[in-house]
């Protein structure tokens, strides 16, 4: 059985810091694309961030490029969501998902899913 776990996340301060951590157990996320996404209330989910399955190629949406950085950690099958500078407008609920898809692109649609790990971003 399939799961994925996110870890990390909080309330802050505008500015501050946080870590999210994407931990999955019985696949190899070393071998899956994997993507984080968010929906904040009253809001569409949107992608934030992936990264590929073949070459590990990094996506960033747009509100986020240069604060946010994803990574992996294959020792540990973890994806990890570096996010930094953080602003209001990242409140939401974070997910991470995992795709089967073998290829330097970020799939459109993803097998497993997280449960959700709020992130709050408030003065």
């Amino acid at each position: 059985q399939v799961q994925v776990v996110e870890s990390g996340g909080g309330s802050v301060q505008p500015g501050e810091s946080l870590r999210l951590s994407c931990t999955a157990s019985g696949i190899n996320l070393d071998k899956y694309a994997v993507g984080w996404f968010r929906q904040a209330p009253g809001k569409e989910r949107e992608r934030v961030s992936c990264t590929s399955a073949y070459d590990h190629t990094p996506y960033y949406v747009t509100s986020v490029r240069g604060r946010f950085t994803i990574s992996r950690d294959n020792a540990n099958n973890t994806v990890y969501l570096q996010m930094n500078s953080l602003k209001p407008e990242d409140t939401a609920v974070y997910y991470c998902a995992a795709d089967s898809s073998f290829g330097s692109h970020c799939p459109p649609e993803y097998d497993y899913w997280g449960q959700g790990i709020q992130v709050t971003v408030s003065s």
